[in-house]
């Protein structure tokens, strides 16, 4: 059977940009998935919202985000790329971070070089680990993946470009690239400018693209022009969680008001039940009570 790994590089060398939308749960992700999208991501900003009701300020633990993780793995086919953080440690604690995921049957992972605590990049105060420290951490990551005897798609972030320079950004993404990084991604761009010198560095390695919505400091770009200047996917960390939290405030008003909210804007009962597999599991129970086995 394909790795998912293999699949997602596949997908990702593939002709266009691929669009990845963000999970923040299973339920998310199978939407993704029913959406008919060949991919997606898990944000670290979404997950920390909807687990702790926390902002992503480092406050969620390994142990919560590979449990999301591999929630999401058996819960579709699709494969996912998870957001790693910062490795959680030293070298020896990444290598230890991809092992796990590897195991919990994600594709690929984003490792960034923030320092404990880490942050979202679109946030102030961002401060990075040395350039030492940094590639180390793409040389930990790739020895774990090799060493395990599985795969794993690694996708090396910097946000030395708020933490520093764009300058310093250029050089630790190529740095990265030598180290073994199977894609590359600079957080936090400011101009359409900035994003063209990034795709100019290590060609043939994908670079990713970070569509914050509702108002990050990267422009917001259509897929056709991200693709034109040189970006094989893109991620969309907000999209999903935002409208649910919208909905569910509008449902709460409605609701408050001594009304149940407006059938348009939720799905029947019926579909609900089919989005979280009770026909399925109809089908199999009668399968065996049937005695068809």
């Amino acid at each position: 059977m394909e790795s998912s790994a293999k699949k997602l590089r596949s997908i990702i060398n593939s002709p266009g940009v691929h669009l990845l939308p963000a999970a923040f749960d299973v339920l998310s992700a199978k939407l993704i998935e029913r959406a008919g999208f060949s991919c997606a991501f898990t944000s670290g900003f979404s997950i920390s919202a909807s687990r702790l009701g926390m902002p992503d300020t480092g406050l969620i633990s390994y142990g919560e985000m590979i449990d999301v993780a591999r929630t999401i793995t058996e819960a579709v086919s699709i494969p996912v790329i998870a957001d790693g953080d910062n490795g959680y440690g030293n070298a020896l604690n990444v290598k230890r971070t991809i092992r796990g995921f590897i195991q919990s049957g994600i594709a690929g992972i984003l490792l960034e070089d923030q320092v404990s605590p880490k942050a979202c990049g679109h946030t102030k105060g961002r401060k990075v680990v040395s350039r030492e420290e940094a590639i180390m951490r793409v040389k930990a990551a790739c020895d774990a993946r090799d060493e395990s005897g599985g795969d794993l798609f690694i996708v090396a972030r910097t946000d030395s470009r708020q933490a520093i320079s764009l300058e310093e950004a250029l050089w630790r993404v190529k740095a990265f690239a030598e180290a073994g990084a199977d894609a590359l991604f600079i957080d936090a761009l400011s101009s359409v400018e900035e994003m063209k010198a990034f795709c100019a560095v290590a060609p043939g390695v994908p670079k990713l693209a970070n569509m914050l919505e509702g108002g990050g400091k990267t422009p917001i770009l259509s897929p056709s022009e991200l693709g034109e200047i040189g970006y094989k996917f893109v991620v969309y960390p907000l999209s999903l969680m935002a409208v649910s939290m919208r909905a569910m405030q509008n449902a709460l008003v409605s609701l408050k008001d001594g009304k149940l909210p407006a059938p348009e804007t939720m799905p029947s009962f019926e579909e609900i039940k089919d989005i979280v597999g009770f026909n399925d599991y109809y089908k199999e129970e009668e399968h065996y009570a049937s005695g068809s086995y």
